[in-house]
């Protein structure tokens, strides 16, 4: 099976420090919608795992959370794509669970569900916790990094690849490019992050 698993707020679509809260404001970056359409008709099953610490905080609920869900769905079905599952945490980084990113629960979550090992599967994220989660399954991480950032635990990438969005990295792997990639990172040491 041809897997890609992409984390969801930066990275399909535009982060926002007080949380994506509605359909209305969930806005997808240009070109990420048409990256997820090529992996389909390129016979790659998507899926995301993201972390929803939002509903915790009571900001929403989880009704609210499938309607966000479902708009990404319908938008990406709309450019003829397909997202094959939507593994999130509704958690808080102190409750101290085991699905919430950098712990690796949604993505053995979804490992154990579609039956496959993750072993070499891209991650898509944009944070360390992303990483470490990438990490501790033995999936490939891959890191989007659309500009310089302010935190400085942010910018240690050495253990990723790194592109500048969701389509870049799409075209890399359609092409192949990121074989030479993953080999160097085969043989990277492992960074903790933070």
């Amino acid at each position: 099976m041809k897997l890609v698993i992409l984390d969801r707020d930066g990275v399909i679509n535009r982060d926002s420090p007080d949380y994506v809260k509605s359909p209305d404001e969930w806005q997808p970056y240009p070109g990420s919608l048409e990256a997820i359409s090529r992996l389909h008709r390129n016979h790659y099953r998507v899926i995301v795992a993201t972390n929803q610490s939002g509903i915790s905080r009571n900001l929403f609920d989880l009704s609210m959370l499938h309607r966000i869900h479902q708009k990404m769905i319908t938008m990406v079905n709309e450019k003829g794509g397909q997202i094959d599952a939507v593994f999130f945490c509704p958690h808080r980084p102190e409750d101290l669970c085991l699905c919430r990113k950098p712990q690796p629960g949604l993505l053995l979550e979804a490992a154990s569900r579609l039956g496959v090992s993750l072993a070499g599967v891209p991650f898509v994220g944009d944070k360390t916790s992303d990483l470490a989660a990438a990490r501790a399954v033995n999936a490939l991480p891959i890191l989007i990094q659309r500009t310089r950032p302010a935190d400085p635990r942010e910018a240690r990438h050495e253990e990723a690849l790194t592109y500048s969005d969701l389509a870049a990295f799409v075209d890399d792997l359609l092409a192949g490019a990121h074989e030479q990639g993953m080999a160097a990172l085969a043989t990277t040491p492992i960074i903790a992050p933070g």
